[in-house]
């Protein structure tokens, strides 16, 4: 999987929606002590997040195609890509 940084991503999507989140007043005080802004902190999170769960859907896919994966031998498989580049230098 390959990671996307956040400013990257925010610009492929464009549009933006408000989330918002409450926090005892120590942890904003901690925040602001500390120099973290929320906002990055919090969209930094998201994403890691969304990250994970891409990744356990795809393991999940994957663990569903393992039997028809498993039918291609490793010569086969060896075979095609070489195929496939031999193709393309012609």
């Amino acid at each position: 999987m390959v990671y996307i940084p956040v400013d990257l991503m925010v610009r492929l999507l464009g549009k933006y929606v408000t989330i918002s989140v409450k926090v005892p007043v120590e942890i904003k005080r901690k925040l602001e002590r500390f120099g973290i802004k929320p906002s990055e902190l919090l969209r930094r999170a998201i994403y890691e997040e969304l990250r994970k769960k891409e990744i356990m859907e795809i393991e999940k896919e994957l663990e569903e195609l393992k039997p028809v994966l498993n039918k291609f031998t490793k010569k086969f498989v060896v075979e095609a890509i070489r195929e496939e580049r031999e193709s393309r230098r012609h």
